[in-house]
């Protein structure tokens, strides 16, 4: 990847847009005018202290021993990630929790007829990549697969999304005892599974499918060579964390206050076996199939049709056995402790477990976080204390489904509620040079202002310009947050705004034994200066939070999202299902409320001296909080936020007022109870939000 290969944009930005330019003064929101010096020292000393060499170290330090979560090479990433943490200074806690984990077992995929082929199913070994050849990385393997032995006939599905299975059956094409074969993409691979079994299929193969450029493949391009495995959990039960513990934390089998364990037998697990693959292997099983060619926009990269089924001379066998154990995982927390509001929490996050070495997915972010942590420290030394605690955590057993992250929302959440200002999320965070953003609506303008105040490594130009060019318009987008990283638990169970937070590019490797250290640095960043530039965004964002003398959301982007989001239900709905129900007259009532607020807070700030702080903040920690819905939703009594969750049919994608949504894709529009019950739901949410901010505002008077 060409490290400039954007700069002609700026050149153009340059020249066209007046904004172009790294000379932002920082709009220090939640400071009045007597603090706003003294916080511009702070953060002009904290950008000079990330550097590519503090990145690299950890980066390197993480990645040289391929481990997943409940291995004892894994324990050695928690021990440095402990002392590097304590080292620096912050107070260091593990907290451990024993959860339900499969073991990659035996794994085989063969063509029985009418030719015997063994597939392979593990990466090859290069010389260029000295990590390829690692003693310690294991086959192609899905966690949470059923076990057994099937031979049976070849369906192809697509992606196998629930519209591809429901194509399949308009198609009159059966998979009923089949083995469904469905290439990685469109949706989350548990859900290929879910669809897969739920049509009757014996068992599932997925596989990558080739890229159209074959001649930037591994190891000299970052595309995927035929062997490349993509590995992943294939969990879609209705709740997160360990499988056997719902909605209470995983605490050590013997602690006293361990939980009751579900029996594995009344798990909702898939029973098929499933198998990821390379496209080396994919192709032979393609290329043998006899059947009509499937739809255009099922085609892929291969140079022959692919078609929909394989002919009953073409058998399959797949063969799983993967057994469950106990494991012990942990999550490492540091904080650094505020001086007058310590029970005021500003959370930065990343995973620490990975496939094999991790290079991006997590250890980009993590390297990024203690590189962090360290600077932060830093300026503690040398005399800065931030009003508010910041802690920053590294989550065990995210890649089987959000484990340790969802286990720390339930055994801390009590503490979460009351304290938690925001959560940053840092998965797989530093891969390339596009600046990205996903969050709740408080923290945009916050994303949006430390990303002026950042210089982008590659132009000169700060992260916002950057950011600009790239976008169709030069207005930079923040996304909505959807499912797949540890933000779910915080974000969607526990109602703390969120962000997640990125500099990044193209990782087509993912997951497989190719993300190595060799590949991060021949690849991606020879000169590991995305991961410090990142660092300046994550810092500036928490020492604003941490300092501010009222908390600095965006709470204007309420009134804005707020109603594009019911208008877009509303157009999806095809009618006006808020007709009657009251949710427009208060959304209403909230734009008014937070144009007040606006008003009140520069008034407020202006005086000098500032009363009731401590009231006002306390009200808007739990503004977010208002949308938790105590029963859940209509698809998961464990994602409790009424505004925003995961596709419940895709698992990656964001569904904003996810339980109107819901009804709409059920066909539940005219079922006037479950519609009552959805409008009075949603209409005590945004009243207590209404309510909340109302109280913010009497407090400023």
């Amino acid at each position: 990847m060409s490290r400039f290969h954007s700069l002609p944009v700026f050149i153009l930005c340059f020249f066209i847009f007046a904004h172009c330019t790294t000379e932002y003064e920082p709009e220090l929101t939640g400071f009045s005018e007597n603090q706003i010096q003294s916080q511009r020292e702070i953060e002009q000393s904290l950008l000079t202290k990330h550097t590519p060499e503090r990145y690299r170290h950890h980066l390197y330090n993480l990645t040289q021993t391929p481990a997943f979560a409940g291995q004892e090479e894994n324990r050695e990433v928690i021990e440095y990630i402990h002392s590097t943490m304590q080292n620096a200074g912050l107070t260091v806690e593990n907290y451990d929790y024993d959860v339900l984990l499969p073991q990659p077992g035996t794994v085989s995929v063969k063509i029985v007829t009418p030719d015997q082929v063994e597939l392979p199913n593990k990466e090859y070994e290069y010389e260029e990549d000295p990590y390829t050849s690692h003693s310690n990385l294991v086959h192609g393997w899905a966690a949470y697969s059923g076990s057994g032995t099937i031979s049976a006939e070849i369906v192809y599905a697509n992606y196998g999304t629930k519209e591809d299975f429901e194509r399949l059956t308009n198609l009159g094409v059966s998979v009923e005892g089949k083995i469904v074969l469905a290439r990685f993409g469109g949706n989350f691979r548990g859900y290929k599974a879910k669809y897969a079994e739920e049509a009757g299929a014996a068992g599932l193969i997925m596989y990558t499918d080739p890229p159209s450029d074959r001649d930037n493949v591994y190891p000299n391009g970052i595309q995927p060579d035929e062997s490349a495995i993509q590995r992943g959990s294939l969990l879609t039960l209705d709740y997160y964390g360990d499988p056997l513990t719902p909605f209470e934390p995983a605490l050590p089998l013997e602690h006293p206050d361990s939980p009751e364990r579900l029996e594995i037998d009344d798990v909702d697990f898939h029973s098929i076996p499933v198998a990821p693959i390379g496209y080396g292997a994919a192709e032979e099983i393609l290329s043998r199939m006899q059947g009509d060619p499937a739809p255009d926009d099922w085609q892929g990269n291969f140079d022959f049709p692919y078609p929909v089924t394989g002919g009953s001379d073409l058998t399959v066998e797949l063969h799983v056995d993967q057994p469950y154990e106990m494991k012990r995982i942990s999550n490492v927390i540091g904080t650094i402790e505020g001086s007058e509001y310590p029970d005021e929490w500003i959370i930065l996050g990343a995973h620490l477990d990975a496939w094999s070495f991790g290079a991006t997915d997590p250890n980009s972010g993590t390297a990024m976080l203690l590189t962090l942590a360290e600077s932060i420290m830093e300026l503690v030394e040398e005399g800065y204390q931030p009003k508010r605690s910041i802690l920053i955590g590294h989550w065990d057993a995210e890649e089987f489904m959000l484990i340790g992250s969802s286990e720390w929302v339930e055994h801390l959440e009590d503490e979460l509620m009351a304290k938690s200002v925001l959560y940053l999320n840092a998965d797989m965070s530093v891969t390339g040079p596009n600046f990205r953003a996903s969050s709740s609506p408080s923290l945009k303008k916050p994303i949006i202002e430390a990303a002026k105040s950042v210089t982008h490594p590659d132009t000169g130009f700060s992260m916002y310009d950057y950011w600009a060019g790239n976008s169709s318009d030069s207005s930079p987008v923040i996304g909505n947050l959807g499912g797949g990283s540890d933000h779910v638990g915080f974000y969607m169970y526990a109602g703390i705004p969120s962000a997640g937070v990125s500099i990044s590019g193209s990782v087509p490797i993912y997951h497989t034994n190719f993300d190595t250290f060799w590949f991060y640095e021949n690849h991606l960043d020879p000169d590991f200066s995305y991961g410090p530039a990142l660092a300046d965004v994550y810092g500036l964002i928490a020492l604003r939070f941490a300092s501010a003398q009222i908390l600095p959301y965006d709470i204007p982007s309420y009134s804005t999202d707020l109603n594009t989001h019911l208008e877009s239900i509303r157009d999806r709905a095809g009618s006006d299902i808020f007709d009657g129900s009251g949710l427009m007259e208060i959304t209403g009532q909230i734009t008014q409320d937070i144009e007040t607020y606006e008003n009140r807070l520069g008034q407020y700030l202006d005086r000098g001296q500032i009363e009731n702080a401590e009231a006002i903040n306390r009200e808007l920690i739990q503004l977010e909080r208002a949308f938790l819905n105590d029963e859940g939703l209509p698809f998961s009594p464990w994602l409790r936020s009424l505004y925003a969750s995961s596709d419940p049919y895709s698992g990656y994608a964001s569904w904003m007022f996810p339980a109107y949504r819901y009804a709409i894709e059920e066909g539940l529009l005219d079922d006037e109870e479950f519609m009552e019950e959805l409008h009075n739901a949603h209409l005590q949410a945004l009243t207590r939000f209404s309510d909340t901010l109302q109280r913010v505002i009497q407090n400023m008077e």
